[in-house]
């Protein structure tokens, strides 16, 4: 990736799509870490190593629901010759207080259960009476034992070796190793391990706070009627959605209208729950690009090093865009177009790498892969631009679709994945071999 253009870079520098996302990366920075609950700590990332206090299991265990007995007294039982055992008492999981196993005898043993002392293996309850004097245990008695609690004895109709269906103390993971590495994303399993070992918290990254605000007169919330001219927003929608797919906490201003004072007051109020604010809409060219009017002179009033940039990137589609800073707390902001295919694939490009950043991922960017193109004709590009074309990705092969409008959302919802046509190629010929970005 090449250097960023300095911030100072006059208004017709045509930024490349590199330069303005190297910006981007240079300014955003991980969140502090924070102790958070386990629920509360899933989609984070570790901040610390961290060391198993308690071997799992924590003491030697039966896999099966059973006898516990000492190997010599099963040693060649057979269902015409049966070892008899004297049963003398019941273990289950969570008893304190265990009986003692002695030659001849055996206890019932539930799945779960500690290994009493003096057993040296585990007896399935399948290969017994049951207790029962009822013969090998079959068919629909095949979980059954004897009443808890009932003396008396047990038929036993095959050995066992020595700790057989016996899950020993630290077989999972050991006192001292060490569980999870810093850099873990919390995940299910990574939350059930840490429980497991009696993890109450954790040392995290918090997922980011992401607010996300539309701009445009002519919107309108999706259930409402439509009056003439109106649109429903739906880019509002779109980008929260790809903030919470990108790890963040996302929230959703409802659409604000074409006026520069409301949005300026917008963003403040919102400012408090934001670690990165996404507008959409309004930083073209047009006499109502409300989003440029509003902030174009923030960093006047703010601290220094405040302030939003518009930029034009040699780039289709997403060829407007606006990043820079807001607030007392300097909040990155990422300003977007407002065409919805424009505004997803600049999220794809830009803010979903300053989200993970954010979170302090290693690796922030989608994963991209090389394919051959599979097109009825020839795809064609502008001279200077990096195209991002929407395309279905399966088996080495990538196939278009729909065209290169910046307002398809249909075709936008058939894609998994970006088509990337560099700025000095104009034509890609079908078999070509070509990068693709993975979406999905």
């Amino acid at each position: 990736m090449s250097s960023a253009a300095p911030r100072t870079a006059g208004p017709d520098h045509l930024w490349s799509v590199d330069e303005h996302l190297a910006d981007i990366l240079a300014t955003v920075r991980p969140l502090e870490p924070i102790e958070l609950q386990l629920l509360d700590a899933q989609g984070c990332v570790l901040v610390e190593d961290v060391t198993v206090p308690v071997s799992l299991p924590p003491f030697d265990n039966s896999s099966m629901d059973g006898y516990a007995v000492r190997v010599a007294d099963v040693a060649g039982a057979s269902e015409e010759f049966p070892a008899v055992l004297e049963v003398v008492g019941d273990v289950a999981a969570g008893q304190a207080e265990l009986l003692q196993v002695g030659p001849g005898q055996a206890a019932r043993i539930m799945t779960g259960a500690p290994l009493p002392p003096g057993a040296e293996t585990v007896v399935p309850v399948e290969w017994t009476d049951g207790g029962l004097g009822e013969g090998p245990v079959t068919g629909m008695r095949a979980r059954s034992l004897a009443p808890a609690g009932a003396e008396g004895h047990v038929e036993v109709y095959r050995p066992a070796g020595a700790r057989a269906h016996v899950r020993a103390m630290g077989s999972d993971v050991k006192a001292g190793d060490r569980a999870l590495e810093a850099g873990t994303v919390l995940g299910p399993p990574q939350i059930a391990l840490l429980a497991a070992i009696g993890r109450g918290s954790v040392r995290v990254r918090p997922r980011p706070r992401v607010v996300v605000l539309s701009t445009g007169s002519e919107l309108v919330q999706p259930d409402e009627e439509l009056g003439s001219g109106q649109i429903y927003d739906s880019n509002s929608f779109a980008l929260t959605a790809c903030a919470r797919d990108a790890g963040a906490i996302a929230y959703r201003v409802g659409a604000v209208a074409d006026e520069a004072e409301t949005l300026r007051s917008t963003i403040e109020d919102q400012l408090v729950r934001a670690d990165l604010m996404v507008t959409t809409g309004g930083v073209s060219v047009g006499a109502y690009d409300v989003v440029k009017e509003a902030l174009s002179h923030v960093g006047d009033e703010d601290e220094a090093g405040s302030g939003i940039d518009f930029r034009k990137l040699a780039m289709q589609p997403g060829k407007p865009q606006g990043f820079g800073s807001i607030g007392p707390d300097h909040t990155p902001l990422l300003a977007l177009p407002g065409n919805p295919v424009s505004s997803y694939v600049s999220f794809e490009l830009f803010v979903r790498p300053a989200i993970r950043t954010l979170m302090g991922l290693d690796d922030v960017h989608r994963p991209t892969t090389r394919a051959t193109l599979t097109a009825d004709e020839a795809l064609t590009s502008p001279k200077g631009r990096r195209q991002f074309l929407r395309g279905t990705y399966a088996d080495g092969e990538v196939t278009p679709v729909g065209g290169a409008g910046s307002h398809l959302i249909a075709a936008l919802a058939q894609a998994d994945a970006l088509i990337v046509v560099p700025e000095d190629v104009e034509s890609v010929e079908p078999g070509t071999e070509v990068e693709v970005v993975l979406l999905r």
